[in-house]
């Protein structure tokens, strides 16, 4: 049966389930695939190497692609092209909620920070400077908290409704104010949106947009 509909249609050429993986690599998956089930001296010999130049080949792929798409990811972000940036992070089909730590970003030196403590202060740091920005709303209509009744005081803002706010705002928003896409913050892990929350709890505090 399968002669006969490849003899109709053509043999189909297995497609890469990773993008790192070339046509070559599937080639030598199948042929090590082949010498696995041969149960000689020679089989077993040219079954390891083939699993070995595999194991070399992909590693050194995974490796490449990897620091390629960063490498553009980290351009968008300096350039401000978040819309940008999120698509491309988006492209390593990563999910939304694993966050750009798993990316690692540039800190002001050009140095790539993978480690989760240094990229949420690189974070920190990048949402000071946002709101200390020439153009920057110069006053909040929020009143200092000792201006404000006790009666009249709400709760602190939970991280849970920070979360639950960024899930439900539609893809492709209109930038407000502070010009960070809605997409962007979905892609903040926990250490992101823990500043987030901190920041937004501050302005709820003081009434004073923060430098």
């Amino acid at each position: 049966m399968l002669d006969t509909i490849s003899d109709l249609v053509g043999k189909v050429e297995k497609i890469a389930r990773k993008p790192w993986v070339t046509q070559e690599m599937m080639s030598k998956m199948e042929e090590r695939r082949k010498w696995k089930n041969v149960n000689n001296e020679e089989g077993r010999r040219k079954y390891r190497r083939l699993r070995n130049e595999l194991k070399r080949a992909t590693d050194r792929a995974k490796k490449e692609y990897l620091e390629k798409i960063c490498n553009e990811i980290m351009e968008f972000q300096r350039t401000g092209r978040y819309d940008l940036m999120y698509m491309k992070t988006k492209e390593l089909g990563w999910k939304e909620n694993h966050g750009i730590q798993n990316v690692g970003i540039e800190d002001s030196q050009g140095n790539r920070i993978v480690d989760q403590r240094q990229v949420l202060k690189i974070w920190e740091n990048y949402i000071s400077e946002l709101y200390d920005r020439p153009n920057r709303p110069e006053t909040l209509e929020v009143e200092p908290e000792e201006e404000v009744d006790t009666d009249e005081k709400g709760p602190y803002i939970l991280q849970s409704e920070v979360e639950k706010a960024i899930k439900e705002m539609r893809k492709g928003k209109a930038t407000g104010d502070d010009d960070v896409p809605g997409d962007v913050l979905k892609l903040l892990g926990e250490g992101g949106l823990k500043t987030l929350t901190k920041l937004m709890n501050t302005i709820y505090e003081t009434g004073e947009w923060p430098k």
